[in-house]
Order: structure tokens, then C-alpha cells, then sequence
């Protein structure tokens, strides 16, 4: 007998025999795939039942700031025992620890996205409302059979979400930028900004954060780049990653930041922490957004002014996006080498456009002439990412800031990807970056500060000219 039919019976109403099952009609060309279909199960609906009973049991105990995670558990499972007891409906061990599960993650953790949250092979959790709950894995998008019940039940984790971090969001404030307690980036916007339903958007915070040997591993940086941008790091260099969304700017910039020396004062300035620095000395700042009445913000910019007045050894950005920029290139140009920032931009001469405008935004009538030298007196490298069409991430140019000629601000690259090699069979591509041969002119530093760079580093092939 299966579990509907066991429901019936536990009810009181008459069992139909069970049918062999129909021949499925063909489904429209508009219908979503079956592999992605709601589950619509006898036990799934008993779910939603139990769910709803609990939640009225619980009440404000849901919130009580007294109880502590495990309390808080603790009395969830009893009043959860109690409610499924009450329902009569018999269970199988299996079935009954299923629901245990399932109502456990959605009254304690992040209901339908739990899972998700657990899979080490998930990178970033997208939910275009209650019914469209899309993954990142290995760099491609794909469609999840996972679900929430209703517009209420994907409000309900949102607002557990934020309000763990001290956050809010309603119709007065309607978007909001927060983390999980494991440090994963949360995004999450509602109607009526959101037309289809509330949006969730997840970036995964890794465990165990990727180290240089595992970007080496992954084709994003070759041996020879590694040991460049260690040196470059080394000598206190400014560098800037350049990448767009999602091409793992924040993951190369926690490895650069790895090669920083100990014993250094480093400042880490960001939206929402992400940074995972392994040296002792780190200060850790975080933005803070204006509360109901619009007031209290402290600002990116606020936070890089302050850090001047903390004796950093270092100042790390997690990304330049607004008027901070000119805060942090005077930085650079005032003795605080060897910062590390990133920003948004598809190659190394859009990277010097973008700061730019940045800078621009910080509203001080600069001449374009003066914007330009101070970006080219401050910034020395740039490393550009780039998110190829097989979903593999790669460092794409690693580009020398020679200086200025004319209005120009002059690029010249280090290290370039061949794309010659194709693709595979699979559709990866084969390339991987090269030296172009030339030397740059920041490697007389490495002498002075006696830091050795392999003469392999920049390769053996005919210089190439620079470009601006």
C-alpha cells in the first residue's frame, strides 16, 4: 500500500484499488521538462500541512533571542515530534526521516536550498521566485528540481537570512545585501521591485579557499604567472584584478594576497567580508548600509579614508566601484605600496577607462590629464580575468602601467592566453597563457629589493611591442 492510500486509511476513507498507471500524454512544447517538475507527492502535501501546524505552534519562540541555535533546535524537533503524532498518518522509518529533514531545514536552515548550501560542487544559487531555483556547477548554469511552496515560504528564508546579520527588507526597503554565517554572499530584492516574485541570489563562500597550487591546477594561472605575481606582490607593488561578474576576482585576489609576507599590518576593506587572508596581522572593515530612516551608511570611501589613520602596511579593497577609487589611488601614491584592489572591466585599457570614471565619481573637478597621471603613477600591474565559453575561468593578461605619453595612459603586457591551441573534444579550450617576452621595466625593483624571478618567466620568443 503506498503512503496515499495509507492516508486514506488512517482517515477513515475508503482505499481505491490501486490502477496500473495511465500512458502519460505527450507534453506540450511549452511544458517545463518532467526531470523539473513540483513534486506534488502524498508526503510532500502532508509536509506542507505539518509545516504550517508548526509554525503556529512555535510562534515568536522562533525569535526569541534566549534560545540558542541548539536550544532553538532542540525545541523544534519536540514540537515537530508532537505535530506529525497528531496527524496519524503511519510513516516508515525512511518516510518519517525524511520529513524530520525536510521540515527541519525549512524552520532552522534555508528550506529547499539546504541541499544546495551543502553541495560542495554548488558555486552560486540563483531563485527567479518560488518555482525557478537555478545552480552554478563547474562553471555552467543548470535548473534545479528544487522549490518552495509558495511566494511566502521563499519570503520566509529571505527574511531569516537577513535578519541574522541585523538586516531588514519589506516594501520600504525593498533590496538588501547580506552573508550567511559562513560568510556566503547573499543578494536578495523583492516586489514590487521584483516583478515575477522575490529574487535570491547566493555566491558560495569556500571552506577551504583556494591557494595558488589549486589555480595552477584549475589552467587559471600558469607556473611562470604565479611566480611573477608573487614577486610582483613581494616588492609591494599596486595591482588591480581586472575581470566581469563572476570571473573569480575575489578568489585571485585572496591568493594574491597569500603571497603578502608576515609580520606586515594589512587592512582589508569590503561590501561584505569575503576575504580570507591567512596572515596574523589582519584588520577585517565591512561597509554598513543606512538603516530605516536613511542614515548611519559608512561607505567604501569612508572606510579607506579611516584605514589611512590605522598605520596599514597594506591596504587591501575588495572592490573599487564608486569615489573610493580616488581615495585609494592617492593612497598608492602617498606611500602605501603594495595595495591590491579589483574592478570591473573586460581588459587591461577598459580596467584604466573604468577607474576613471571612478574617479570621476568621487566628484572633484579633476582634468581628465591629472586623472590619468595619477592612475599611471599608482596602479603597476593589472591582471586581467576572463570567463572563456567552456566555463573555465582564466587569467588572460597580466599587463604592465609604463606610464604616460601624450594623454595616453601606455600598457605593455607580460604574459597574454593563446587561444591557437582550440578546443578539445569536450569543447575546453587548450590554450593557456604565455610569455610575450618582453621584460618589465618593474623587474629593475626586483633586483634592488634582491628578489629572483626565473629567467623561463618571461619566456624566450621576440618582444612584442607595447600598445596604448
Amino acid at each position: 500500500m503506498n503512503l496515499a492510500s495509507r492516508l486514506a486509511a488512517a482517515q477513515g476513507r475508503p482505499v481505491a484499488p490501486e490502477a496500473p498507471a495511465p500512458t502519460p500524454l505527450p507534453a506540450p512544447r511549452s511544458a517545463t521538462p518532467a526531470v523539473l517538475a513540483p513534486p506534488t507527492d502524498a508526503l510532500t502535501r502532508l509536509k506542507d500541512r505539518v509545516a504550517k501546524a508548526l509554525f503556529e505552534r512555535m510562534g515568536n519562540r522562533m525569535n526569541d533571542p534566549s534560545l540558542s541555535e541548539e536550544a532553538l533546535r532542540a525545541v523544534v524537533l519536540g514540537e515537530l515530534d508532537e505535530v506529525v503524532e497528531e496527524e496519524k498518518v503511519p510513516l516508515s522509518a525512511e518516510e518519517r526521516a525524511r520529513l524530520t529533514a525536510e521540515l527541519a531545514d525549512d524552520v532552522l536552515g534555508y528550506g529547499p536550498l539546504q541541499r544546495l548550501l551543502d553541495d560542495p560542487t554548488v558555486t552560486e544559487i540563483m531563485c527567479n521566485g518560488p518555482d525557478a531555483v537555478y545552480v552554478e556547477q563547474e562553471g555552467r548554469l543548470v535548473r534545479t528540481g528544487a522549490r518552495f511552496t509558495s511566494e511566502e515560504h521563499l519570503r520566509r528564508v529571505i527574511d531569516r537570512i537577513v535578519s541574522r546579520v541585523g538586516r531588514r527588507i519589506d516594501e520600504s526597503s525593498p533590496l538588501v545585501d547580506a552573508r550567511l554565517a559562513d560568510g556566503s554572499r547573499v543578494n536578495a530584492i523583492i516586489p514590487p521591485l521584483a516583478f515575477s516574485g522575490s529574487t535570491l541570489t547566493i555566491r558560495k563562500f569556500a571552506k577551504d579557499p583556494f591557494g595558488v597550487e589549486d589555480l595552477i591546477g584549475f589552467g587559471t594561472l600558469s607556473p611562470e604567472m604565479a611566480e611573477l605575481l608573487r614577486a610582483c606582490v613581494e616588492a609591494r607593488l599596486n595591482i588591480i584584478v581586472s575581470g566581469g561578474t563572476g570571473t573569480g576576482k575575489t578568489t585571485l585576489l585572496n591568493v594574491l594576497s597569500s603571497f603578502i609576507p608576515d609580520g606586515e599590518r594589512i587592512v582589508t576593506i569590503e561590501d561584505a567580508v569575503e576575504l580570507q587572508l591567512q596572515q596574523e596581522h589582519v584588520v577585517r572593515l565591512e561597509s554598513r548600509p543606512p538603516n530605516i530612516e536613511g542614515r548611519g551608511a559608512i561607505t567604501i570611501r569612508d572606510l579607506v579614508r579611516n584605514s589611512l589613520r590605522m598605520r596599514p602596511d597594506r591596504i587591501v579593497v575588495g572592490e573599487c566601484r564608486g569615489g573610493e577609487s580616488l581615495d585609494m589611488l592617492q593612497a598608492m601614491n602617498t606611500g602605501h605600496d603594495g595595495s591590491l584592489s579589483t574592478v570591473h572591466a573586460n581588459s587591461p585599457r577598459d580596467a584604466i577607462a573604468r577607474l576613471e570614471t571612478l574617479v570621476l565619481m568621487a566628484g572633484m573637478d579633476l582634468p581628465l590629464r591629472a586623472i590619468r597621471e595619477q592612475i599611471a603613477s599608482a596602479v603597476d600591474v593589472v591582471v586581467q580575468l576572463t570567463r572563456l565559453r567552456d566555463g573555465t575561468r582564466r587569467v588572460t593578461h597580466v599587463t604592465e602601467v609604463q606610464g604616460m605619453e601624450g594623454e595616453t595612459v601606455t600598457l605593455q603586457d607580460a604574459f597574454l592566453f593563446d587561444y591557437s591551441a582550440g578546443v578539445d573534444a569536450a569543447g575546453r579550450f587548450l590554450g593557456k597563457p604565455v610569455p610575450t617576452g618582453v621584460r618589465p621595466r618593474f623587474t629593475d625593483r626586483f633586483a634592488e629589493l634582491g628578489i629572483a624571478v626565473s629567467p623561463r618567466v618571461f619566456g624566450t620568443v621576440e618582444p612584442r611591442r607595447g600598445w596604448a
